[in-house]
């Protein structure tokens, strides 16, 4: 007997086998035909709108699986709110512009070709690119099976678009927020750009660690009657190439700090509670006894002497100095870090800086000019020894800033930028405002947010490069001076209207600029 005749089986005409690869394009084709997307929407009409903010993707490659699960889940989203009842439009767009796409032509082209090409030559490759990964990335995101307004997307390097952002521009001129300074910022010498926050990762990173005795030949103050045991500030830094630009020695005006006897007829200042925690300094030198206290406030305007380079170090006094490493004495080069950039405008110091954008010393460090700041260290150290200014070194392994795109190390350099104001007009107040009105999920999100915005500097909108919309200014080539009015930036948005940014670097500038 053949038993499975005895059962009452349900009947379907569902295939044994699922057969996906053939199945879900016939559906997806299907779902193209009877204009599904446009039916969910014609169903809905009238009923309250439900909109979700979708960050565009770069057009600089295939879809990878953060792609796909940032789609997948929001298209998900979507779905349920219409069966929910609410309207659903989903517009997607593409970041056509910046330096992603603008390194994936130059790899092809190679550095040495992409050089020698115009800006405008180089611009039509990036955009050729991005228009071919843009249908690329659509026909990825529909095989998905995500719903959207795919023949209509947005694109950043549409005229429309373009135009858009200039008068985006105008309007933060309108509000004092948009200024042209000379400032420290995080810089990659491999694509030669200044890079905003969100483009630096941290990895691990070799460095060599340095301590450095900036002696004080004329001692004033409390230090005056120690003349005779020569006294030097110890400063101790991970990065030995930014002392040919350091202009100051920072010390926090409440710590105390101890003048310590050296070895022959040498003393050194450092903090109090870090002399014992910095025990090769006892070790190396053989660190004697504690000959004097002083508070940093008491120490401000003595002047020590750089270890090689015939300029003065003045002794500033700084909030941020901490104890958690060094010696409490913070060597500062305004032209390579954010905080010694703060201090040394408050004491009227030049944001001086050494390095090119290729990370190379200039002509201004002679015993080092054309040599990479990753490649100087060891000759630092050498100088240094030769001096008698360096007590110690040692390799330092420890968390350092890179670039998130060609993931070489970056640096701080100080360079003439287009920046744009957190605090005028209210700019960070009102951020944060916004941020405690929004419902974050999940809620750890909010501090995370509000940590960045509140500690942010000035946010630096120019990059060096040649695919996006440029900062629309001009230079006068008599004087260096560079300037811009919300006049002319609206001017050259109608340009950008009809022609696209391209109009910029291809147009004579008479036509760029607005009668009168």
């Amino acid at each position: 007997m053949d038993y499975k005749e005895t059962l009452n089986l349900p009947r379907t005409d569902f295939p044994m086998r699922a057969n996906l690869p053939q199945r879900e394009p016939e559906t997806l084709t299907r779902w193209e035909q009877a204009q599904l997307y446009d039916r969910m929407l014609e169903h809905r009409e009238g009923a309250p709108t439900f909109l979700l903010h979708d960050g565009p993707p770069y057009a600089n490659g295939s879809i990878h699986i953060g792609h796909a699960l940032n789609k997948v889940l929001k298209d998900i989203i979507l779905k349920y709110r219409h069966l929910a009842g609410w309207r659903t439009p989903y517009r997607p767009g593409w970041d056509c512009h910046g330096l992603p796409i603008e390194l994936e032509v130059e790899k092809k082209l190679g550095r040495q070709r992409r050089a020698g090409m115009s800006v405008l030559e180089v611009r039509r490759l990036c955009r050729e690119y991005a228009e071919r990964f843009v249908t690329v990335q659509r026909d990825e995101f529909v095989r998905l099976g995500i719903l959207g307004d795919w023949q209509r997307p947005y694109l950043t390097m549409n005229f429309d678009y373009e135009a858009t952002e200039a008068r985006e521009l105008a309007r933060v001129i309108e509000s004092g927020a948009l200024y042209r300074g000379r400032k420290p910022v995080h810089w990659c010498a491999s694509c030669r750009t200044a890079l905003a926050e969100a483009e630096v990762d941290y990895a691990d990173h070799r460095s060599t660690s340095v301590y450095v005795a900036f002696p004080i030949p004329d001692p004033r103050g409390p230090l005056a009657e120690w003349r005779e045991r020569n006294p030097a500030m110890v400063i101790w830094t991970t990065t030995p190439w930014t002392l040919p630009a350091n202009l100051a020695i920072a010390l926090h005006p409440s710590h105390v700090y101890v003048l310590v006897a050296g070895p022959g007829n040498r003393s050194f200042v450092v903090a109090e509670e870090m002399l014992d925690g910095a025990a090769e300094l006892r070790r190396n030198l053989g660190l004697g006894e504690v000959l004097a206290r002083f508070s940093g406030s008491e120490l401000e305007g003595q002047r020590a002497r750089h270890p090689w380079i015939d300029r003065d170090s003045p002794v500033c006094l700084g909030d941020y100095v901490t104890l958690d490493a060094g010696t409490g004495c913070v060597h500062t080069a305004p032209g390579h870090g954010q905080e010694d950039y703060v201090l040394g405008q408050r004491y009227g110091l030049d944001v001086y800086a050494t390095v090119d954008a290729s990370g190379r010393f200039t002509d201004e460090v002679p015993e080092l000019a054309g040599r990479s700041v990753f490649e100087a260290d060891a000759d630092i150290v050498r100088i240094l020894e030769e001096r008698g200014a360096l007590l110690s070194s040692a390799p330092y392994d420890h968390s350092y800033p890179h670039c998130w795109r060609c993931k070489n190390p970056v640096i701080f350099r100080a360079t003439d930028q287009w920046f744009l104001s957190m605090d005028a007009k209210g700019l960070r107040a009102r951020a944060l405002g916004e941020i405690d009105r929004t419902q974050w999920i999940p809620a750890w999100g909010r501090d995370r947010i509000t940590g960045m915005v509140a500690n942010r500097p000035d946010w630096c909108l120019s990059r060096q490069r040649a695919w996006g919309v440029p900062v629309i200014a001009l230079r006068c080539t008599s004087c260096g001076v560079s300037g811009t009015d919300a006049a002319l930036v609206r001017h050259v948005a109608g340009i950008f209207e009809k022609e696209g940014a391209d109009a910029w670097f291809s147009r004579p500038l008479e036509d760029l600029v607005p009668t009168g």
